[in-house]
């Protein structure tokens, strides 16, 4: 299995992008194109657990748009061969001082592009060393 090509990790870097700009400006029309639409996908929220496409996209269509802007760092995306890959980031919000968010996603290349089929978002404390 080839790990991390290049043009693999461009893709899912672009659709990571894409999913980030929908998140902050609350497309709930693009969240739930990049979500794969399937009883099987799902989505551990800070205060939720997701279980379908259907539950995903009620969450985000009850969603408040209030204080969604946050910075990103430490994102990795990592690729298992053409079709499978892992985006994993730290997040930031103003609204938030204090603390680190953290979200992975698993995203699969289906014949309609990269969709996310698991994700996973938290909130810590933000340590005072990280590696």
């Amino acid at each position: 299995m080839q790990i991390d090509l290049p043009d693999v990790i461009a893709e899912v870097k672009a659709a990571f992008e894409r999913y980030e700009q929908a998140l902050v400006s609350n497309d709930v029309a693009v969240l739930g194109e990049l979500f794969r639409n399937d009883l099987r996908t799902l989505r551990y929220g800070i205060g939720e657990n997701l279980y379908g496409y259907e539950a995903i996209s009620g969450f985000r269509a009850g969603r408040s748009p209030v204080g969604l802007n946050r910075r990103t760092a430490k994102t990795v995306i990592t690729s298992y061969g053409r079709d499978t890959a892992v985006a994993s980031t730290l997040f930031y919000r103003d609204t938030a001082p204090g603390k680190v968010g953290r979200q992975m996603q698993t995203w699969i290349r289906f014949p309609e592009g990269w969709r996310v089929v698991a994700a996973h978002v938290s909130i810590i404390d933000e340590p005072k060393e990280t590696v």
